[in-house]
């Protein structure tokens, strides 16, 4: 189904709401993927250290993305032989110093595939406190120096809720509630909490099925109205992020492995390849503005920037096109496969792939250019960061920053 339509301004461009140069959760603090007015390096080398603003050691292994409050970038890890010990790191931005580690015991089931492991799930923060959340159902609210606030298995109320490959959706946080996507074949839930006391403000069931996908933010009119969007093989659904009531839901299959975008008011749902939503003024039923099977993406998320929207396959072929119809405008190969999802800063696109290999593209109106090739030499499935001029990529062993001010 194609459906041509004109969009107004404000939907060709990403919401401007970030939390100036902080990058506080997975895909940034806005959720979009974007760092606003950022200028990040195009090139650096790990032999000559072009570039290299310091590179620290980390514990055991690691898939979630960091993530940056102020002057501390923050990250996780999982270490021991059944990955039960549960690790939040916090760094210097500066230096590179590491201020502070916490370590807790893993309170569900530490089971993955050996490509995944239990600290996958990249954190978040409301910019005064931490919540570290893990395949094995653990969540951890820390302050900025470290101090535990609260901790909650969320296992012990539901049991079943895992799968032999382990889990990977990140937490989000809107306004008061930090919100967890907890979809398997066994229990399958989602909980919106409490983010000062850790006490739960709703829990509502899912689809039992398994599902890796994070949520994302719908901004409303007021920060009352914004809306959280969780998608699963079922479709998606928006709730109230503070009571977990169902706003409205598209019923299409979704992907339940690459996550929804979103630019404005515009949803884009990797449904069908890629479908673009958005919700008519005063109706509850989203409308479909159009549908491309040729825009499907693989691991990575879309990522959507000015009046485009970007995905990468399972062959690492880069797709760009155009957010007013989902008309292709131009591909790019790049050298995959590609986990970590992609970012946007100073006008590039950023894609590291499995092997530490970024492409920096430079997208055009009708080509997309490869401007830099940069290799990290170690295997890195996590989403990079950026805040401050800076790069932030991690693998199991180093966090690197690239650039600064």
């Amino acid at each position: 189904m194609r459906r041509s339509t004109a969009l107004p301004v404000l939907a060709l461009a990403c919401v401007l709401c970030g939390s100036g140069a902080d990058w506080r959760q997975f895909r940034g603090s806005d959720a979009t993927g974007v760092a606003h007015d950022e200028t990040t390096p195009l090139e650096w080398n790990r032999d000559s250290g072009k570039n290299i603003a310091w590179t620290a050691d980390l514990p055991g292994r690691g898939l979630s993305g960091p993530i940056v409050i102020g002057d501390r970038v923050v990250l996780t890890a999982s270490s021991g032989y059944r990955q039960d010990r549960l690790h939040v790191l916090c760094f210097d931005s500066s230096t590179g110093e590491k201020l502070w580690e916490r370590q807790f015991w893993a309170t569900g089931r530490t089971m993955c595939h050996p490509k995944m492991c239990v600290a996958t799930p990249t954190p978040a923060s409301d910019g005064e406190r931490i919540f570290a959340f893990y395949s094995s159902n653990d969540l951890v609210c820390l302050d900025l120096d470290g101090n535990l606030q609260w901790f909650r298995g969320l296992t012990y109320d539901s049991p079943n809720a895992s799968n032999s490959l382990g889990m990977a959706s990140s937490p989000i946080v809107i306004g008061k509630t930090v919100i967890v996507q907890v979809e398997s074949e066994g229990d399958s839930f989602a909980t919106g909490i409490d983010v000062a006391t850790g006490i739960g403000r709703w829990k509502i069931n899912r689809p039992r099925a398994s599902n890796w996908t994070s949520p994302a933010i719908l901004r409303g009119e007021s920060p009352e109205k914004d809306l959280v969007l969780l998608q699963s093989g079922k479709g998606l659904t928006a709730y109230a992020p503070e009571t977990g009531e169902e706003v409205w839901s598209f019923p299409e299959g979704c992907s339940t492995i690459s996550s929804t975008a979103v630019a404005a008011d515009l949803i884009l749902a990797p449904s069908g390849g890629l479908t673009a939503l958005r919700l008519p003024q005063g109706s509850l039923n989203p409308e479909v503005l159009w549908k491309e099977g040729r825009l499907s993406p693989s691991t990575a998320s879309p990522i959507v920037f000015e009046n485009h929207v970007y995905t990468v396959n399972r062959s690492g072929v880069l797709a760009c096109a155009s957010l007013a119809d989902g008309k292709m405008r131009w591909q790019l190969r790049l050298k995959g496969p590609y986990s970590a999802t992609p970012l946007v800063a100073g006008g590039h696109l950023y894609y590291v792939n499995e092997e530490g290999t970024t492409h920096v593209v430079k997208p055009g109106e009708t080509k997309g250019e490869i401007v830099a090739t940069n290799e990290l030499g170690e295997t890195i499935l996590a989403t990079p960061a950026a805040a401050d001029g800076a790069l932030y990529f991690r693998s199991d062993a180093h966090l690197w920053k690239i650039g600064g001010k």
